[in-house]
């Protein structure tokens, strides 16, 4: 029996990671987005040879791996840039995903992406849960994480999907604004409502 895919999404500071940590501990298979869009681009695989042809050799640190700076400049500032980069990227780190995700044990695996909705990934799973939190809260919660401004967080805030967005996606919405072992007991709370699903919907 194929597991379903759980696509798992958040802003910055909601504690998506935290609910991730804990569905792990359950013994749920598991894959970032962000750690499938770091192995696209390591050294050897097609991607990195692709990219470097096309931006040339100063977006490759002395090592040979990807100097992400360097490549994040150049796409920054030029939208077109960018869209050769995601055309590329995207369809391998899907197939990235897919194939990771086909080799669970678990009744039932999770992606994790911050850009879950924004990125189309929401397209590989079969339910989508959003951690939510008030946004004075993931201010606050980001702020001493990455001992960053007020203002970088707003930035970054605005940037991600709007939370309404996010959320009119979503099958489950958990509401992290209390302490740690009430979150886990929500996770604990979805994770025996998951194992009753076939496919991801009831």
């Amino acid at each position: 029996m194929k597991p379903w895919i759980l696509g798992l999404t958040g802003g910055i500071g909601s504690g998506k990671s935290a609910v991730a940590e804990h569905f792990v501990d359950l013994g749920v298979h598991l894959i970032d987005a962000d750690h499938a869009a770091r192995w696209v681009v390591e050294p050897g695989r097609p991607a990195l040879a692709r990219i470097a042809e096309h931006f040339g050799p100063t977006v490759l640190q002395a090592d040979g791996t990807l100097d992400r700076g360097a490549l994040r400049s150049r796409v920054f500032q030029d939208a077109e840039q960018r869209r050769w980069l995601e055309s590329l990227l995207h369809p391998l780190i899907g197939e990235e995903i897919v194939s990771y995700l086909a080799q669970a044990k678990s009744p039932y695996a999770i992606l994790v992406s911050p850009l879950l909705i924004e990125s189309g990934q929401h397209r590989l799973t079969q339910r989508v849960l959003v951690v939510d939190a008030p946004e004075q809260l993931q201010l606050q919660r980001t702020m001493r994480r990455d001992k960053a401004s007020e203002e970088q967080v707003r930035a970054i805030l605005q940037a991600q999907a709007h939370r309404e967005e996010r959320l009119r996606h979503a099958d489950d919405v958990l509401i992290n604004d209390r302490d740690l072992p009430w979150l886990r007991s929500e996770v604990e709370r979805l994770h025996h409502f998951y194992l009753t699903l076939r496919g991801g919907q009831p």
